[in-house]
């Protein structure tokens, strides 16, 4: 027998305050003049969690995320990294919400051509639209990060690298982007440490610097820097 919405429980609300599973994304043209550039925007100075700062785009894992399905895969290296150390299966979930945050907070799109089959969700609307399909083939897990305790948001993060030349859309349009940033420009990685950046997102850039000349010419990285925060200690961690 079909449930009423009045019989239906009610979905419960997500406590902002536990840890949370998310996702970031940092966009690189490595070709730009001045040497490689990322996609950065400022967080409104009213924003719970890091306000005015300078992050890369992103945030927590919806409740949707696990079932929209990808139409090409994490690459392998890093589909099998996202499962060390987390929940079984999380990893296509993660991918989904990186390319969701992506094209909400900047209007990029991540995808390939297709058309969705079935009813699209809500948030997902305007993407498909655009005449394309979320695919996870060209982005590289690279870092993982956990917000410290006492903090008003924690986050499991995992960040993605993609590069520029990945986006199905003009790399310079943000005109789909909704308001969650602002100042989204690109900005020379040699430069970055200039703006104010939250701890976390200085550690993540010479980390990624680092990522890129270890696998110029197509080498595989060793590992994934893992910041993990869970116990009474920070502990710096490789995930491989």
């Amino acid at each position: 027998m079909t449930e009423t919405a009045a019989e239906q429980p009610a979905e419960q609300p997500v406590d902002k305050t536990a840890l949370r599973d998310a996702a970031t994304v940092l966009v690189v043209r490595r070709d730009a003049p001045g040497g490689p550039a990322v996609l950065m925007g400022m967080r409104g100075a009213g924003a719970a969690f890091m306000p005015s700062k300078y992050v890369f785009p992103g945030g927590a894992l919806d409740r949707g995320d696990a079932t929209i399905a990808l139409a090409a895969p994490l690459p392998e290296a890093s589909a099998r990294r996202l499962t060390l150390n987390a929940p079984a299966g999380i990893g296509p979930a993660l991918a989904v919400a990186a390319i969701r945050e992506l094209w909400e907070e900047t209007g990029l799109v991540l995808g390939t051509p297709g058309r969705w089959s079935g009813d699209v969700p809500t948030d997902w609307q305007g993407f498909a639209e655009t005449g394309h399909l979320p695919s996870a083939a060209a982005l590289s897990f690279v870092f993982r990060a956990i917000t410290p305790p006492g903090r008003p948001r924690r986050f499991d993060a995992r960040f993605f690298l993609v590069d520029a030349a990945q986006i199905a859309s003009d790399p310079d349009d943000f005109s789909r982007a909704c308001d969650e940033l602002s100042h989204l420009h690109w900005v020379p990685m040699a430069e970055a440490r200039q703006l104010n950046l939250p701890f976390i997102t200085e550690v993540v850039l010479a980390e990624v610097q680092a990522h890129l000349a270890e696998t110029a010419g197509g080498r595989a990285p060793l590992a994934v820097p893992f910041f993990d925060n869970r116990g009474p200690r920070s502990v710096f961690a490789r995930l491989d």
